[in-house]
């Protein structure tokens, strides 16, 4: 199955997860999985919040990325993932000064 996301239009959500700022996002979603090409603008995060029923694969497409995992940190460059398992907590954030442009899958287990 192919997925556009040439063809779909953005979504701009302000404060997602209670973050700051807004979440430039092109989603796919069906009942197994959450497929998102996303861009995070300098000056925006997204809210730290649990994995409760899923985990969370981030690939960094340009940018760098801050984020807060579990009770630690870590930064993610270009062409690096970054991961979430099931159970675990993290927030994205954009301290840079250009847009942090990612894709991320979000399995249902």
């Amino acid at each position: 199955m192919k997925i556009k996301f040439k063809e779909m239009e953005a979504a701009t959500i302000p404060h997602f997860k209670g973050g700051e700022g807004d979440f430039i996002a092109k989603m796919h979603t069906d009942d197994f999985n959450k497929i998102i090409n996303g861009r995070l603008q300098p000056g925006c995060t997204i809210g730290l919040h649990t994995h409760e029923t899923n985990s969370e694969i981030i690939f960094i497409v340009s940018g760098t990325a801050d984020f807060i995992y579990d009770d630690g940190k870590e930064t993610v460059e270009a062409g690096n993932c970054h991961y979430c398992p099931k159970g675990h907590s993290h927030s994205m954030i954009n301290y840079g000064t250009e847009d942090i442009v990612f894709y991320a899958v979000v399995p249902e287990h």
